[in-house]
């Protein structure tokens, strides 16, 4: 099994960045999907979250600006990130969950200036 996040990077405040996660080895479109982030010094919170029915749910911080996104041909699950601020700033995780098992990604940095 393994996620592969990617497209992270610098960004200055009030840019877009989109984040995706390639999945293998797991049944992708039975999987929940999940982005969580955690910032220095802080703990891993959940951002978005997307059911196999593609039902959303968004963190209070990011709702209105973040969408997730999923893509079952490709077994890709995707961050739309726009107005990016300073406090959105940290490591970011995919997340696949099926019958309770999590699966993780490795984790993609991103980091807003002001």
């Amino acid at each position: 099994v393994q996620l592969q996040a990617s497209g992270g990077g610098v960004a200055q405040a009030g840019d877009a960045l989109r984040l995706s996660c390639a999945a293998s080895g797991i049944i992708f479109r039975l999987n929940a999907l999940a982005w969580f982030r955690q910032a220095p010094g802080k703990q891993r919170e959940l951002v978005a979250s997307i059911t196999s029915g593609g039902s959303t749910n968004y963190a209070d911080s990011v709702a209105g600006r973040f969408t997730i996104s999923r893509d079952d041909t490709m077994n890709t699950v995707y961050l739309q990130m726009n107005s990016l601020k300073p406090e959105d700033t940290a490591v970011y995780y995919c997340n696949a969950r099926r019958f309770g098992l999590d699966r993780w990604g490795q984790g993609t940095l991103v980091t807003v200036s002001s």
